[in-house]
């Protein structure tokens, strides 16, 4: 709260001092107990779990959440979807090709509880949805709880972390974001991140201010000079307006420039840099357009066409296709695809529970090209690819290219989640990365405290990082396996199991020496 309100930077995220830093194990809450499977978990989350009511009283009328005995209810509405996220949804796929697998990769600004993206999941289409920390306290938790992908985030001062070109389509239900605002910067941002041919939509204000401005209790004159700004944000950008209906507006990114270039020289717009367009951590957002790829003819897809989904799952991305990721070409990409099903099969052997049900978050701290989350991919679960900022190679483009999901961050700090939020962590040659960058402690604590109690992580590294780890996870109340290489015990490289005991509020508490 001490921060400046401007652009909801105190909002935003901000780390400790290395001083400040706390070096403790977060025990659950009283009555903990492992989430319902999906799907679910989608309707049903356990009281105890996330015990915050604020949202069943304050939007109780708006059929959100619902406080019933020992469990929330949610019963699939919102603020602009009351008779539910699927009828919203079906409205949207009158207008946007949601069934055909060509929509695969969203993004929901301002998620709330993220039912559209709950909702979303049973036509193949994965949400990344994000919120900030605010006065209800804890949506992303609950929406992760839900089994739904989300982090803590919020449009305010700094670039999303997220690398350009990469969601089929962009969502936002009333999500209090001024878009017209700043000469457009946060609809510049959205550019940035939506794929060519790409969708955005907006629902709510000023969508209809004719007719709402009295149950907005807002100026009639404010609605309609905010709406006249986005309309002429979305020209410049080369965002044709689809479709407006009631409250739901739906803007499409052209498939290139060539259709708008004169219109954005002549309007002397400010340009980014387009070698800038993926470096994006803690990096200041900017009111300039992100270019297009360059084209060969007018219908061609700037930065090439993908597959439907399933398909582009393990077709050859565009960025690899086109040699535009340094060191990845198609023979490695393929070879890459071949080892992780190989692994992730030995992975299987191993833990049993992989693909059970009982995991359906997931996080891969050192993602690479995204095989593992590819070899894993199953209506039962989702993985949170994170591509760590210090990567000798930048392949988050590729995973989003793939059809799966991801994120930039570095792990000297705390990830965007609350604590237990995911069910199966998998951390590959990530303590070799970060060898003398930080603390082993410090990411193994930050591990534990995204972790469910009796969840699992597997890591896979060198012998002697590995035996680092078990010693520390020791006084972790972590139970911890040594497992070789499915090649043999001749490989230096080996496999660590752990699984974090169940532990809650009142337990002897652990300190690690």
């Amino acid at each position: 709260m001490t921060f400046p309100r401007d652009n909801m930077m105190y909002r935003e995220r901000h780390c400790p001092r290395e001083e400040e830093k706390l070096h403790c194990l977060v025990p659950a809450p009283n009555g903990y107990v492992t989430p319902f499977p999906w799907p679910k978990s989608r309707d049903y989350v356990p009281y105890a779990n996330a015990p915050y009511k604020a949202l069943t009283i304050e939007k109780a009328i708006q059929n959100w959440i619902q406080y019933e005995g020992n469990v929330f209810r949610f019963p699939g509405g919102g603020t602009q979807f009351p008779q539910g996220a699927d009828k919203y949804i079906d409205q949207l796929a009158k207008v946007i090709p949601i069934t055909n697998g060509m929509v695969r990769t969203a993004l929901d600004t301002g998620c709330w509880v993220a039912s559209w993206g709950a909702y979303l999941w049973s036509r193949n289409v994965i949400a990344m949805s994000f919120a900030p920390r605010d006065s209800h306290e804890a949506q992303v938790q609950f929406a992760l709880e839900r089994g739904v992908p989300a982090v803590i985030g919020v449009l305010g001062t700094i670039k999303m972390p997220y690398p350009s070109r990469v969601f089929d389509m962009a969502h936002c239900s009333r999500c209090l974001i001024p878009w017209g605002a700043n000469d457009g910067m946060y609809m510049k941002e959205v550019d940035r991140v939506l794929r060519p041919g790409g969708y955005w939509v907006l629902s709510g204000p000023p969508i209809n201010w004719r007719n709402n401005y009295r149950a907005w209790q807002r100026p009639k004159k404010e609605l309609e000079e905010e709406q006249k700004k986005i309309e002429e944000v979305a020209k410049l950008l080369c965002w044709e307006k689809k479709h407006e209906k009631g409250e739901i507006a739906i803007w499409q990114k052209r498939v290139n420039d060539e259709a708008c270039r004169s219109r954005q020289h002549n309007s002397q717009a400010n340009f980014c840099k387009a070698e800038e367009a993926n470096d994006v951590w803690y990096k200041k957002m900017d009111a300039c357009l992100t270019p297009y790829p360059d084209v060969s003819n007018p219908e061609e897809v700037a930065g090439g066409k993908l597959k439907p989904f399933p398909e582009r799952l393990y077709a050859v991305p565009p960025r690899v296709a086109s040699g535009s990721v340094p060191g990845v070409s198609v023979e490695t990409y393929q070879e890459d695809n071949e080892k992780w099903k190989k692994h992730v099969g030995a992975y299987k052997k191993i833990n049993r529970l992989i693909d059970s049900g009982r995991y359906r978050n997931i996080l891969d701290m050192n993602a690479g090209l995204g095989g593992f989350a590819a070899a894993l991919d199953s209506p039962k679960l989702w993985v949170m690819n994170v591509m760590p900022t210090i990567a000798e190679k930048d392949t988050l483009g590729v995973i989003f290219e793939r059809g799966l999901i991801g994120i930039y961050h570095d792990w000297c700090e705390a990830f965007s989640t609350y604590p237990r939020t995911y069910d199966l962590i998998h951390a590959h040659g990530l303590f070799s990365l970060y060898k003398d960058k930080c603390n082993l402690e410090d990411i193994l604590l930050e591990m534990d405290r995204i972790l469910r109690p009796e969840g699992a992580v597997i890591f896979r590294d060198e012998v002697d990082v590995l035996i680092k780890v078990k010693k520390i996870t020791a006084g972790m109340r972590w139970d911890t396996k040594m497992v070789d290489h499915e090649d043999g015990p001749l490989v230096p490289e080996k496999i660590l199991v752990a699984v974090k005991r169940y532990w809650v509020v009142g337990a002897n508490s652990t300190s690690v020496q």
